[in-house]
């Protein structure tokens, strides 16, 4: 099989969360643990981060990885969902995992696979999960596909286990109050491992503080103690929230023995798209007319996106639009602001909603434009139509996003 016959069975043949939705989704880890027994246990062979939240827990993900990656060690990254190809999710010191490597994991699993109907993402942990044990690397951060509690990423025992912050996003799987989805995403929480909050919320720090106490768990929250100020080359001025995150992340490693100066710290946080690779935060595609596109999609990530982009000056806004169809449009419109162009346009994936359908919903909200066939005909249209003091959004979905870079 070659790399693109192995992307297409493991798409084809496994239920995957990001392209089917509800059927993706497991009640338990007993396939994770049996795919861990099959392989040789791979989680127990190197030391791990483990990274939930609903925002921001990609990008602090990739802060940790960049700071350790200048501190010297050699630091494997696991991220969720990739935007260009599949092998994104899978890093090294931000090298992607090699072609080879995927196409030999299928190839030696693939009868295990089929027989134990491991879905997409069950078995993409696994990979790398012996990617990092078979390369030796000093440590992992792993960052949770969906919720914490069940998710298959969280068989690891963690150096420190960290939770961005709570939202309400993925409702059908993790419950529909805050509180709920914070007992999930803290199902991350483990016996005596220390555990960082970044965003102190009156509706959810109780639950952290309760879960981490049942398991004799030290928890502080970042917001309350890191007042230093440090940039870093993620741009977005919503990335302050994920820097705290990340500083006090690095600063219980140091407290665990770990070997970080503040330099390293320093320089992780403004080298984190060369060191890691990182793609879609508030990322810069054109100056003029300029063009930014960012992946963020729930009510909370889309909060921080429009501040930021209210921020800049421009003549005309053109906003590139595109959602899955199981997306809560009442939870996000009144976000979007009424004095710009819309290009509404459907991302190329069978979950992705009718740019028709995606027009209709919001021009009920005073939102309006035009539908287009795909992602990159309604990005050219805008593109024609700036101005060069305009400025072009591009967003609403991963995949809308995917299409463009």
């Amino acid at each position: 099989m070659t790399y693109q016959d192995t992307l297409n069975w493991m798409f084809s043949q496994l239920p995957m969360y990001q392209r089917q939705g509800k059927t993706a989704f497991k009640k338990d880890l007993s396939n994770t643990i049996k795919l861990a027994h099959h392989l040789n246990n791979p989680e127990n062979k190197f030391n791990s981060i483990h990274v939930a939240g609903t925002n921001g827990k990609g990008s602090t993900s990739h802060m940790v990885a960049s700071v350790l990656q200048e501190a010297g060690y050699k630091v494997g990254l696991y991220t969720s969902p990739h935007l260009k190809d599949f092998r994104e999710r899978i890093k090294i010191n931000g090298q992607e995992v090699s072609k080879q490597f995927v196409i030999g994991f299928i190839k030696r699993n693939r009868a295990f696979f089929e027989t134990s109907k491991l879905s997409f993402f069950e078995m993409t942990v696994g990979m790398a999960f012996d990617y990092f044990a078979k390369q030796k690397v000093d440590i992992a951060v792993v960052e949770v596909g969906l919720g914490g509690r069940l998710d298959s990423t969280n068989i690891i025992n963690p150096e420190v286990s960290v939770i961005t912050n709570i939202g309400l996003d993925h409702t059908q799987f993790l419950g529909d109050t805050l509180e709920l989805i914070a007992y999930e995403k803290g199902g991350i929480i483990k016996p005596n491992i220390p555990v960082v909050v970044g965003e102190t919320q009156e509706e959810t720090a109780y639950v952290f503080r309760n879960l981490a106490k049942k398991k004799d768990s030290k928890i502080v929250f970042a917001d309350k103690i890191v007042k230093e100020d440090y940039e870093s080359d993620l741009v977005g001025t919503y990335q302050s929230k994920n820097i705290k995150t990340t500083v006090q992340t690095i600063k219980t490693l140091q407290a665990s023995g770990y070997k970080i100066t503040e330099q390293h710290l320093k320089f992780g946080l403004l080298n984190v798209i060369k060191n890691t690779g990182l793609l879609g935060r508030w990322q810069v595609l054109n100056q003029s007319p300029k063009v930014v596109c960012d992946t963020g999609h729930n009510r909370e990530g889309l909060t921080y996106v429009m501040q930021q982009l209210l921020n800049e000056t421009f003549k005309v806004l053109h906003i590139v639009f595109g959602v899955v169809s199981d997306k809560d449009l009442e939870s996000i419109v009144d976000l979007l602001p009424e004095e710009a162009i819309y290009y509404f346009c459907k991302p190329n994936i069978p979950r992705g909603l009718n740019a028709n359908k995606l027009k209709q919903s919001f021009t009920k909200y005073n939102l309006n434009g035009e539908a287009y066939n795909s992602v990159n005909e309604a990005y050219e249209k805008a593109f024609k139509n700036a101005g060069k003091d305009d400025f072009i959004f591009i967003g609403g979905s991963t995949f809308v996003v995917a299409e463009i870079i």
